[in-house]
């Protein structure tokens, strides 16, 4: 096949995938004539479809029906459409306005992004809350609840705040609670578990008591892994002709609501060199094989990170979810900066 030939057959495979993607109907090969000029005759046309079929990229449903893409024709269609695509100024300019009211609020903030994400879209979105690798000492506050029982209020980098209940063997009153606050204040402020494991403070019986409950609270808050996540626009993906049949929306129901899933999804998938595509057969969980998943990683490098993330069918506007997902999760990396700067100071 010449050089021409290669380039005419990939425009036609472009074309399939982008109507199909309109329209989800199967494309014919009038449909490609009638719509797009390439300056051939239909036989050639026919030919470069069963050349493409023949080569895994296109499927027809059955014999007299028009071509649908398979995941090799979707990849195809990413790979050349990803490196030049941009939500327009004005969307830009809207999401922005949209995100910076709700920065001083992390739960906010996602929320919105989530939402944002979901109807530019028109499929669910998804943003996990922003996590340190290892969570740092940022404050602390004890407060006296009965003679043996205090609480422990413990402010992690990022704007974490942990409650948790101590108690001692030997009455405590405030005045104890607070100067020992004072002290691990001092001492611990902006270091990780590992660093104030490391410290060889002096510390009475009380202090010590307090010292391992800040370390048990540091050791669980590092072993979390996405699980705080917002969704958004799951009815609008469901609504979607992919999900007409029962089996299909309810094996994706059951995938989200089963607890791990998105760490097992992202932790493979999601790397720093910006926005992932992972089509169909693509993803690891069998439940995801009729999807597409369009993620990105956001945050500030070596201090925290959480990612963001469109799923819907693999007939999914993949122009459009990429160009969402690779603004917003920049728009958020610049936003979450912002607030580790101020944390900082």
């Amino acid at each position: 096949m010449s050089k021409a030939a290669y380039k005419r057959r990939d425009a036609v495979l472009k074309i399939i995938v982008s109507e199909y993607i309109a329209t989800a109907t199967p494309v014919a090969s009038e449909a490609i004539l009638r719509h797009h000029s390439l300056g051939v005759s239909p036989a050639t046309i026919r030919n470069d479809m069963a050349s493409l079929e023949d080569d895994g990229y296109i499927t027809r449903p059955y014999t007299s029906a028009g071509s649908v893409p398979l995941d090799k024709g979707y990849r195809f269609y990413v790979e050349n459409i990803s490196g030049h695509i941009d939500l327009s100024s004005e969307e830009q300019k809207r999401i922005r306005r949209l995100l910076d009211a709700a920065v001083d609020e992390y739960d906010r903030l996602l929320k919105v992004a989530a939402g944002v994400m979901s109807r530019l879209v028109g499929n669910t979105a998804i943003v996990t809350f922003p996590k340190s690798a290892e969570c740092r000492y940022k404050h602390i506050e004890l407060i006296s609840m009965q003679q043996y029982i205090a609480m422990m209020v413990l402010i992690l980098g990022n704007a974490v705040l942990r409650r948790q209940t101590i108690k001692f063997s030997d009455t405590v009153d405030q005045a104890q609670l607070s100067e020992a606050a004072v002290k691990f204040n001092r001492e611990y402020a902006g270091r990780t578990r590992g660093q104030i494991a490391a410290r060889k403070l002096e510390m009475t019986p009380l202090e010590k008591k307090i010292s391992d409950a800040i370390k048990e609270v540091m050791a669980s808050e590092d072993a979390i892994e996405y699980e705080t996540s917002y969704f958004d626009g799951l009815r609008l993906m469901l609504e979607q002709p992919e999900f007409v049949q029962r089996e299909r929306m309810l094996g994706v129901l059951e995938l989200m609501e089963a607890k791990g899933w998105l760490r097992n999804v992202i932790d493979w998938q999601v790397t720093d060199e910006g926005v992932k595509v992972i089509i169909g057969e693509e993803n690891r969980e069998s439940a995801l094989r009729d999807l597409s998943l369009v993620f990105s990683n956001y945050g500030v490098p070596d201090q925290v990170q959480g990612a963001v993330g469109i799923i819907g069918p693999k007939r999914m506007d993949y122009s459009k979810a990429i160009s969402t997902v690779n603004y917003i999760s920049g728009l958020l990396s610049e936003l979450v900066a912002r607030v580790c700067r101020d944390e900082s100071r």
